[in-house]
């Protein structure tokens, strides 16, 4: 025990000395990615409760020919400014950008209505730009309501209900919560934690391997009264620690960040207090021995810094594809997701986050699968240090 502490200290004392990594591994990872995280989405809430709220200019050509639907589209926030001189030119408006959206009125509407003809406009918008196609969509709406409107008061003006139209009225109810409302939005959190530990381990598993071995400084290591045992367990357990570290700070920088974030604006509250943060950071230990066995079982097979580096971004991404395509797909918690090791912590997670009742045997699996497997890489590591072959 006394040699692997010693080993153990070792290695995590050479990675506090070096301060770029350091910072590499417990600022960039943990905290700059739930800022941005909270920037992004901040900004996003921003602007939707804007474009929500705001005026909006909607170019017309032909306002003269509705006077009834200009006043109609100004009782719905939009205010009408001049389009290009020419139908023909709206198009063109739109495609270089001059106007996100047109609306081009014909000369002939007004009397399409009076012979109750459908009348048409015309709405030019670029779906490939995402701004243009939000105002687009709002005019859109606001000319259907007025569409709705117009054939309610013909209706009635022959003496017909308009509500025979609506045979059938749906209720929607909605029986989802506000946690669960701010799984939608927040159930990517476990991409960023799980990246997180995994960037606090990664240069200390490099160095370690890979970095040894290209300074030179492996084969003295080797000849020390140390077994090879002992000698990869200390590394990967001091890889482990700065790894627990990422993570805890990833965690409470969401805990920080997300008490800044209007989500009660959209009607979402996140479970997401302390109680949630220790939870979660208890569920994603073990995959930090699984992580950190396996960066170093990668990188021990590299020859140099570079190398490693270039297959560990691989081993990054590895773990977050699961995360990705269940997010994707919204698939719920099922037994057998538990045994793939970051899928099951995520699914958990969400249900954290969405203040669900946690199934204690899910939680049992995918904690014992995960370990299982992170001692078994650990084992691995340790079997192939032994090989005379390590040294290149």
């Amino acid at each position: 025990m006394r040699t692997f502490l010693t080993v153990f200290f070792k290695e995590i004392l050479d990675n506090i000395r070096d301060r770029r990594t350091l910072t590499s591994a417990l600022i960039m990872g943990p905290i700059f990615g739930p800022v941005l995280f909270a920037f992004v989405i901040n900004m996003s809430i921003d602007r939707a409760l804007d474009d929500a709220e705001n005026m909006m200019e909607l170019p017309v050509i032909g306002e003269q020919h509705a006077p009834n639907l200009m006043r109609f589209l100004e009782s719905r926030n939009i205010d009408i400014i001049a389009g290009p001189a020419e139908p023909d030119g709206a198009a063109e408006a739109v495609k270089s950008g001059a106007h996100d959206v047109v609306l081009v009125v014909p000369a002939e509407f007004g009397e399409q209505l009076a012979d109750t003809i459908p009348a048409r406009v015309a709405l030019y918008s670029d779906e490939a730009n995402s701004q243009g196609e939000k105002e687009a969509r709002r005019a859109r709406n606001a000319l259907q309501a007025y569409n709705q409107q117009l054939a309610a008061i013909r209706l009635s003006a022959r003496g017909i209900n308009p509500r025979v139209l609506s045979p059938i009225n749906v209720d929607d109810i909605d029986v989802s919560t506000p946690s669960g409302r701010s799984a939608m939005l927040l159930g990517m959190m476990s991409y960023f934690f799980i990246f997180a530990l995994l960037m606090g381990g990664m240069y200390l598993a490099i160095d370690t391997t890979a970095g040894e071995r290209e300074r030179g400084s492996l084969e003295p290591l080797l000849s020390l009264p140390v077994t090879r045992g002992q000698l990869i367990l200390g590394k990967i357990m001091a890889a482990c620690v700065f790894m627990a570290a990422s993570l805890l700070l990833s965690l409470l920088s969401f805990y920080v960040v997300l008490k800044f974030m209007p989500l009660e604006k959209l009607g979402m509250t996140p479970n997401f207090g302390l109680p949630v943060v220790a939870a979660a950071f208890f569920l994603l230990l073990p995959f930090i021995l699984l992580g950190a066995s396996l960066m170093t079982l990668v990188a021990s097979f590299t020859k140099s810094y570079k190398e490693a580096q270039t297959w560990l971004s691989a081993v990054l991404i590895a773990p977050t594809l699961p995360i990705l395509i269940v997010s994707i797909l919204t698939l719920r918690p099922q037994l057998e997701f538990m045994f793939v090791p970051s899928l099951s912590q995520h699914l958990i997670l969400v249900d954290m986050v969405k203040n669900e009742p946690l199934n204690g045997l899910h939680i049992a699996i995918s904690v014992v699968s995960t370990l299982a497997i992170g001692v078994l890489l650990t084992w691995v590591c340790a079997r192939l240090y032994r090989r005379e072959g390590l040294l290149g």
